[in-house]
């Protein structure tokens, strides 16, 4: 499965993985989000973070949010 990639403008640190490209399974009260890049089924996701856990997570809720780490 394709796993897009998208930010949100309404927090700058919040990313979400979904199946839908255009977005309209993420939640609202981050919105806009606005994608800014796509997994390919041959690929690892950024960040070291399991395709296993972010694929049940769509299973389960149709996204799976994450946070960049703040830079120190």
């Amino acid at each position: 499965m394709n796993i897009f990639i998208f930010k949100s403008e309404a927090n700058r640190e919040l990313r979400a993985f979904s199946d839908d490209q255009g977005g309209h399974k993420l939640p609202a009260k981050f919105r806009p989000w606005h994608a800014v890049g796509v997994v390919k089924p041959e690929s690892p996701p950024p960040n070291n973070l399991s395709r296993a856990v972010i694929e049940k997570s769509i299973a389960d809720a149709g996204y799976q949010l994450w946070k960049l780490k703040s830079e120190k």
